[in-house]
């Protein structure tokens, strides 16, 4: 059963960091795109990052181009978002989301993912 469980969201001051994780099962990672998005109360779902099947080539919104950064480990089947400089605006319930695809580029539309974790909350503030 193919599975997506993100974790390390937490309370944080503006300017800090965090490290998400996305712990995957069930599928091999290494045939699936994985992105990254959050939703804010009141606001639609956003696609702020994702990462090809191998890794290599990435997309950033640019709410948080310069900011974040994704990444994976094959071995330990995990993406990561490594988040800077951290905003008031970034509060939300983050999430990840799988889809089988073999391109080289990736695409932070949310219609186009089939599979996603429970979300992690990330809140900014002082």
């Amino acid at each position: 059963q193919l599975q997506l469980v993100e974790s390390g969201g937490g309370l944080v001051q503006p300017g800090g960091s965090l490290r998400l994780s996305c712990e995957t099962s069930g599928f091999p990672l290494e045939y699936y795109t994985i992105g990254w998005f959050r939703q804010a109360p009141g606001n639609e779902r956003e696609g702020i990052s994702c990462i090809i099947n191998r890794g290599g080539s990435t997309n950033y919104a640019d709410s948080v181009k310069g900011r974040f950064t994704i990444s994976r480990d094959g071995a330990k089947n995990t993406v990561y978002l490594q988040m800077n400089s951290l905003k008031f605006e970034d509060t939300a319930v983050y999430y990840c989301a799988a889809r089988f695809s073999i391109n080289t580029t990736c695409p932070t539309i949310r219609s186009r993912y089939n599979y996603w974790g429970q979300g992690t909350q990330v809140t900014v503030s002082s």
